[in-house]
Protein backbone atom coordinates (compact mmCIF):
# COMPACT_ATOMS: atom_id res chain seq x y z
CA UNK A 1 0.00 0.00 0.00
CA UNK A 2 2.86 2.39 0.72
CA UNK A 3 4.05 2.04 -2.88
CA UNK A 4 0.61 3.18 -4.09
CA UNK A 5 0.67 6.29 -1.90
CA UNK A 6 4.24 7.09 -2.95
CA UNK A 7 3.15 7.09 -6.59
CA UNK A 8 0.17 9.34 -5.86
CA UNK A 9 2.29 11.83 -3.89
CA UNK A 10 4.31 12.54 -7.02
CA UNK A 11 1.25 14.31 -8.43
CA UNK A 12 0.16 16.44 -5.46
CA UNK A 13 1.57 18.47 -2.60
CA UNK A 14 -1.45 17.61 -0.46
CA UNK A 15 -0.94 15.44 2.61
CA UNK A 16 -2.35 12.08 1.61
CA UNK A 17 -1.87 8.54 2.89
CA UNK A 18 -0.28 9.65 6.16
CA UNK A 19 -0.79 6.30 7.84
CA UNK A 20 -1.38 5.78 11.54
CA UNK A 21 0.35 4.62 14.67
CA UNK A 22 -2.24 3.63 17.23
CA UNK A 23 -4.67 6.53 17.48
CA UNK A 24 -2.29 9.06 15.92
CA UNK A 25 -0.25 9.62 12.76
CA UNK A 26 3.36 8.43 12.50
CA UNK A 27 6.00 10.64 14.12
CA UNK A 28 7.59 11.45 10.77
CA UNK A 29 4.30 12.82 9.40
CA UNK A 30 3.67 14.79 12.58
CA UNK A 31 7.09 16.42 12.36
CA UNK A 32 6.49 17.28 8.68
CA UNK A 33 3.26 19.02 9.69
CA UNK A 34 4.95 20.96 12.50
CA UNK A 35 7.72 22.05 10.12
CA UNK A 36 5.22 23.20 7.48
CA UNK A 37 3.29 25.16 10.10
CA UNK A 38 6.49 26.90 11.24
CA UNK A 39 7.41 27.74 7.64
CA UNK A 40 3.97 29.26 7.06
CA UNK A 41 4.23 31.38 10.21
CA UNK A 42 7.72 32.56 9.25
CA UNK A 43 6.50 33.46 5.76
CA UNK A 44 3.92 35.78 7.30
CA UNK A 45 6.04 37.36 10.03
CA UNK A 46 9.63 37.53 8.73
CA UNK A 47 10.23 41.07 7.39
CA UNK A 48 11.22 41.54 3.77
CA UNK A 49 14.93 42.16 3.16
CA UNK A 50 14.33 45.51 1.44
CA UNK A 51 18.01 46.39 0.77
CA UNK A 52 18.55 42.95 -0.75
CA UNK A 53 15.41 43.27 -2.88
CA UNK A 54 16.50 46.72 -4.06
CA UNK A 55 19.93 45.41 -5.04
CA UNK A 56 18.59 42.37 -6.91
CA UNK A 57 15.90 44.39 -8.68
CA UNK A 58 18.33 47.12 -9.70
CA UNK A 59 20.52 44.49 -11.37
CA UNK A 60 17.70 43.88 -13.89
CA UNK A 61 18.41 47.25 -15.50
CA UNK A 62 14.91 48.69 -15.18
CA UNK A 63 15.98 51.79 -13.30
CA UNK A 64 16.52 52.54 -9.64
CA UNK A 65 13.77 50.80 -7.62
CA UNK A 66 11.40 53.01 -5.64
CA UNK A 67 10.55 51.99 -2.07
CA UNK A 68 7.24 52.77 -0.37
CA UNK A 69 5.32 51.65 2.70
CA UNK A 70 1.64 51.25 3.36
CA UNK A 71 -0.21 53.04 6.14
CA UNK A 72 0.19 49.94 8.35
CA UNK A 73 3.07 50.93 10.61
CA UNK A 74 4.07 47.40 11.62
CA UNK A 75 3.27 43.75 10.90
CA UNK A 76 0.80 43.40 13.75
CA UNK A 77 -1.19 46.37 12.47
CA UNK A 78 -0.97 45.05 8.91
CA UNK A 79 -2.52 41.72 9.91
CA UNK A 80 -5.28 43.31 12.00
CA UNK A 81 -6.07 46.21 9.65
CA UNK A 82 -6.16 45.07 6.00
CA UNK A 83 -7.57 48.48 5.04
CA UNK A 84 -4.32 50.22 6.04
CA UNK A 85 -2.32 47.88 3.82
CA UNK A 86 -4.26 49.26 0.84
CA UNK A 87 -3.27 52.88 1.52
CA UNK A 88 -0.01 54.79 1.22
CA UNK A 89 1.82 55.85 4.34
CA UNK A 90 1.28 59.53 5.02
CA UNK A 91 3.45 61.68 2.78
CA UNK A 92 4.49 58.86 0.44
CA UNK A 93 4.88 59.97 -3.18
CA UNK A 94 6.16 58.51 -6.42
CA UNK A 95 7.40 60.29 -9.57
CA UNK A 96 5.05 60.41 -12.54
CA UNK A 97 6.42 58.39 -15.46
CA UNK A 98 3.56 58.08 -18.01
CA UNK A 99 4.91 54.59 -18.79
CA UNK A 100 2.79 51.84 -20.31
CA UNK A 101 3.42 49.47 -17.44
CA UNK A 102 4.17 49.71 -13.75
CA UNK A 103 5.27 46.76 -11.61
CA UNK A 104 5.11 46.67 -7.82
CA UNK A 105 6.88 44.01 -5.75
CA UNK A 106 4.83 43.63 -2.55
CA UNK A 107 5.57 41.51 0.50
CA UNK A 108 1.88 40.67 1.07
CA UNK A 109 1.32 37.71 3.36
CA UNK A 110 4.58 35.95 2.44
CA UNK A 111 7.79 37.92 2.30
CA UNK A 112 9.45 34.51 1.86
CA UNK A 113 7.68 34.09 -1.47
CA UNK A 114 8.60 37.54 -2.77
CA UNK A 115 12.22 37.05 -1.75
CA UNK A 116 12.34 33.66 -3.49
CA UNK A 117 10.59 34.57 -6.74
CA UNK A 118 10.05 38.32 -7.12
CA UNK A 119 13.09 39.51 -9.15
CA UNK A 120 13.21 36.47 -11.45
CA UNK A 121 9.47 36.67 -12.14
CA UNK A 122 9.77 40.40 -12.80
CA UNK A 123 12.53 39.75 -15.35
CA UNK A 124 10.44 37.09 -17.13
CA UNK A 125 7.40 39.38 -17.34
CA UNK A 126 9.36 42.31 -18.77
CA UNK A 127 10.99 39.99 -21.33
CA UNK A 128 7.52 38.78 -22.40
CA UNK A 129 6.33 42.36 -23.07
CA UNK A 130 8.80 43.89 -25.53
CA UNK A 131 7.83 47.25 -26.93
CA UNK A 132 6.13 48.54 -23.79
CA UNK A 133 7.68 51.25 -21.65
CA UNK A 134 8.15 50.14 -18.05
CA UNK A 135 8.33 52.43 -15.03
CA UNK A 136 11.06 51.85 -12.41
CA UNK A 137 10.02 48.92 -10.18
CA UNK A 138 8.33 49.76 -6.89
CA UNK A 139 9.06 47.75 -3.74
CA UNK A 140 6.24 48.03 -1.19
CA UNK A 141 6.13 46.71 2.37
CA UNK A 142 3.12 45.92 4.59
CA UNK A 143 1.26 45.90 1.28
CA UNK A 144 -2.07 44.50 0.15
CA UNK A 145 -3.03 44.02 -3.51
CA UNK A 146 -5.00 47.26 -3.69
CA UNK A 147 -1.91 49.31 -2.80
CA UNK A 148 -1.14 48.91 -6.48
CA UNK A 149 -3.95 51.37 -7.27
CA UNK A 150 -2.34 54.48 -5.72
CA UNK A 151 1.07 53.25 -6.90
CA UNK A 152 -0.17 53.03 -10.48
CA UNK A 153 -2.01 56.34 -10.27
CA UNK A 154 1.01 58.23 -8.97
CA UNK A 155 3.32 56.63 -11.53
CA UNK A 156 0.84 57.58 -14.24
CA UNK A 157 0.99 54.13 -15.85
CA UNK A 158 -1.68 52.61 -18.08
CA UNK A 159 -1.50 49.21 -16.39
CA UNK A 160 -0.16 48.15 -13.01
CA UNK A 161 1.06 44.66 -12.11
CA UNK A 162 1.32 43.72 -8.44
CA UNK A 163 3.65 40.80 -7.72
CA UNK A 164 2.75 39.79 -4.18
CA UNK A 165 3.40 37.02 -1.69
CA UNK A 166 0.29 34.86 -1.37
CA UNK A 167 -1.22 33.61 1.86
CA UNK A 168 0.93 30.62 2.88
CA UNK A 169 -0.59 27.21 3.44
CA UNK A 170 0.62 24.00 4.99
CA UNK A 171 1.76 22.69 1.61
CA UNK A 172 3.27 25.83 0.07
CA UNK A 173 4.63 28.85 1.94
CA UNK A 174 6.45 30.56 -0.93
CA UNK A 175 3.86 31.13 -3.66
CA UNK A 176 3.40 34.48 -5.38
CA UNK A 177 0.57 35.91 -7.44
CA UNK A 178 0.41 38.64 -10.06
CA UNK A 179 -2.57 41.02 -10.04
CA UNK A 180 -3.29 43.21 -13.07
CA UNK A 181 -5.34 46.42 -12.99
CA UNK A 182 -5.86 48.55 -16.08
CA UNK A 183 -6.09 52.32 -15.56
CA UNK A 184 -5.32 51.98 -11.82
CA UNK A 185 -6.74 54.45 -9.34
CA UNK A 186 -7.90 54.21 -5.71
CA UNK A 187 -11.37 52.73 -5.45
CA UNK A 188 -10.93 50.00 -8.05
CA UNK A 189 -12.69 46.79 -6.96
CA UNK A 190 -11.43 43.23 -7.10
CA UNK A 191 -13.82 42.63 -10.00
CA UNK A 192 -11.65 45.03 -12.00
CA UNK A 193 -8.49 42.96 -11.56
CA UNK A 194 -7.10 39.76 -13.04
CA UNK A 195 -4.98 37.34 -11.06
CA UNK A 196 -2.37 34.76 -12.02
CA UNK A 197 -1.58 32.72 -8.93
CA UNK A 198 0.31 29.67 -7.66
CA UNK A 199 3.66 30.80 -9.08
CA UNK A 200 6.44 28.93 -7.27
CA UNK A 201 8.67 26.74 -9.43
CA UNK A 202 9.42 23.91 -9.44
CA UNK A 203 6.24 22.81 -7.66
CA UNK A 204 3.93 25.48 -9.07
CA UNK A 205 3.63 27.59 -12.21
CA UNK A 206 6.98 28.52 -13.76
CA UNK A 207 8.11 32.10 -14.35
CA UNK A 208 7.94 31.65 -18.12
CA UNK A 209 4.40 30.24 -18.03
CA UNK A 210 3.23 32.98 -15.70
CA UNK A 211 4.87 35.63 -17.89
CA UNK A 212 3.05 34.33 -20.99
CA UNK A 213 -0.30 34.53 -19.21
CA UNK A 214 0.44 37.99 -17.80
CA UNK A 215 1.58 39.25 -21.22
CA UNK A 216 -1.63 38.02 -22.83
CA UNK A 217 -3.69 39.74 -20.15
CA UNK A 218 -1.74 43.01 -20.46
CA UNK A 219 -2.14 43.03 -24.24
CA UNK A 220 -5.80 42.10 -23.90
CA UNK A 221 -6.41 44.89 -21.39
CA UNK A 222 -4.78 47.41 -23.72
CA UNK A 223 -7.02 46.27 -26.59
CA UNK A 224 -10.17 46.14 -24.50
CA UNK A 225 -9.47 49.20 -22.38
CA UNK A 226 -10.39 47.32 -19.20
CA UNK A 227 -9.37 44.50 -16.90
CA UNK A 228 -11.19 42.14 -14.53
CA UNK A 229 -14.34 40.22 -15.36
CA UNK A 230 -14.44 41.71 -18.86
CA UNK A 231 -11.03 40.24 -19.72
CA UNK A 232 -10.07 36.61 -20.30
CA UNK A 233 -6.76 34.79 -20.54
CA UNK A 234 -5.98 34.24 -24.23
CA UNK A 235 -2.54 32.71 -23.71
CA UNK A 236 -3.75 29.11 -24.16
CA UNK A 237 -5.57 29.60 -27.47
CA UNK A 238 -3.62 31.17 -30.36
CA UNK A 239 -6.89 31.75 -32.23
CA UNK A 240 -8.01 34.17 -29.55
CA UNK A 241 -4.93 36.33 -30.07
CA UNK A 242 -5.14 36.28 -33.89
CA UNK A 243 -6.74 39.57 -35.06
CA UNK A 244 -7.89 37.85 -38.26
CA UNK A 245 -9.69 35.03 -36.46
CA UNK A 246 -12.71 37.11 -35.50
CA UNK A 247 -12.34 36.04 -31.86
CA UNK A 248 -12.62 38.70 -29.19
CA UNK A 249 -11.95 39.11 -25.52
CA UNK A 250 -14.37 37.07 -23.42
CA UNK A 251 -16.21 37.95 -20.27
CA UNK A 252 -14.58 36.11 -17.40
CA UNK A 253 -11.63 36.75 -15.16
CA UNK A 254 -8.38 34.85 -15.31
Amino acid sequence: MSDLWDKLRRHTQARIGLGRTGNSIPTRRHLEFVTAHAEARDAVHVPLDVPGMVRRTKELGLGDPLVVKSAAEDRSTYLRRPDLGRQFAEGATLPRTEADLGIALCDGLSSTALDAHGPDLLAAIVAALPGLTVAPPVIATQARVALGDPIGEQLGVTTILVIIGERPGLSVADSVGVYLTHHPRPGRSDAERNCVSNIHPPGGMTYEHAARVVAALVNGARQLGASGVALKDTSRDPALTDPDSGAGIGHRSA
